[in-house]
C-alpha cells in the first residue's frame, strides 16, 4: 500500500520508492506525480549496462541496509551515525576510514541512481539518510541480508553468509542460503553475485557481490603452511607476545583507576 500525501492509500507492487520514476511504470506512475519535476530514474533491469557501484558507495548502502534492519529504532541514520557504521571495526571487510566528504561524494552517487535519499523536515534536527535497494534491485527479505553481508564482509562461503545474517534475516538451513545465492546470481536476468575459484586447501567455495564489477573482487591470500612460518613454535610465541601485552596493558589500568581512589 503507498501512502499519498494527501492521506488516501493505493495498491502498488511491493516496497514502492517514492525514487521511483521509472518508464516501467513499476509503481503506476504514482511516485512520479509525487515528483514530476525530478529526471527519470530507472530500475537496474531497465538500464542498458548493469550498475557498477564505488567501493565507497558499497560500502555507505549496505551500512544503511545492515542499520535499518539490525537497528531499526536508530534508522534512518546521520551522517555521523552513517559515518560510524562505515568506520567500524567489526563485521568489516576491509576495514576503512572515511571521512564526511567521502560518505557525502558516495551518498550523491547514490542519490542521484535511486539508492539513497536524504530525510528532513521539522520532524528530523538534521538531514538523515535512507536506502532504496530492494526496491532498486528487486529483492526480498533473504535476497536483501545475503547481498548485504557479501557488500560489508567481502568474499564468503555459505556457512559464514548464513551465521552473519542472522541479525537481518534467519536462515533456516544452509540450503536455504545457497538457494538464495542461485537466485542472486541470475536475478532478473543479471548477476549480483558470483562464485569464486576455490583457493587451494579450502573445501568449500566463496561467493561475491559484483556491483562493483568483477575486476573489483578482492584475491584473498591462500591458507598459510607451516613452510610460511606457522608452526607451533611460532604461535605458541605469538600467544606468549599477546599474554605479555594484555599484563601491561592491566598494570596501566590498575595505575590509571589509583590516580581517582581516595
Amino acid at each position: 500500500m503507498f501512502i499519498l500525501s494527501n492521506g488516501a492509500s493505493t495498491r502498488v507492487p511491493p516496497s514502492p520508492s517514492p525514487n521511483c520514476r521509472c518508464p516501467c511504470n513499476s509503481c503506476g506512475g504514482i511516485a512520479r506525480s509525487l515528483h514530476p519535476a525530478a529526471p527519470p530514474l530507472l530500475h537496474w533491469e531497465c538500464m542498458e549496462s548493469p550498475v557498477l557501484f564505488t567501493p565507497e558507495e558499497v560500502r555507505v548502502l549496505a551500512c544503511l541496509v545492515e542499520k535499518e534492519l539490525t537497528t531499526p529504532e536508530n534508522y534512518p541514520l546521520t551522517m555521523n551515525a552513517l559515518l560510524a557504521a562505515c568506520n567500524q571495526k567489526t563485521s568489516r571487510d576491509p576495514v576503512v576510514n572515511y571521512s564526511q566528504d567521502t560518505i557525502q561524494l558516495a551518498i550523491q552517487g547514490l542519490k542521484e541512481r535511486g539508492f539513497a535519499r536524504v530525510v528532513s523536515g521539522a520532524e528530523h534536527r538534521v538531514p538523515k539518510y535512507k536506502h532504496d535497494l530492494p526496491f532498486m534491485f528487486r529483492l526480498n527479505p533473504p535476497q536483501t541480508a545475503v547481498l548485504t553481508v557479501l557488500m560489508l564482509r567481502g568474499p564468503q562461503t555459505v556457512g559464514e553468509i548464513r551465521g552473519r545474517t542472522d541479525r537481518m534475516h534467519e536462515f533456516a538451513s544452509l540450503d536455504e542460503v545457497a538457494d538464495t545465492i542461485r537466485e542472486l546470481s541470475d536475478h532478473v536476468g543479471r548477476r549480483l553475485v558470483t562464485e569464486l575459484e576455490r583457493l587451494p586447501g579450502t573445501k568449500e567455495p566463496r561467493f561475491a557481490h559484483l556491483l562493483c564489477g568483477a575486476d573489483a573482487i578482492p584475491q584473498s591470500e591462500s591458507p598459510r603452511s607451516p613452510s610460511d612460518g606457522a608452526t607451533a613454535s611460532t604461535i605458541r610465541a605469538e600467544v606468549e607476545a599477546l599474554r605479555a601485552e594484555l599484563a601491561e596493558l592491566r598494570e596501566e589500568f590498575r595505575n590509571f583507576r589509583k590516580q581517582f581512589e581516595g
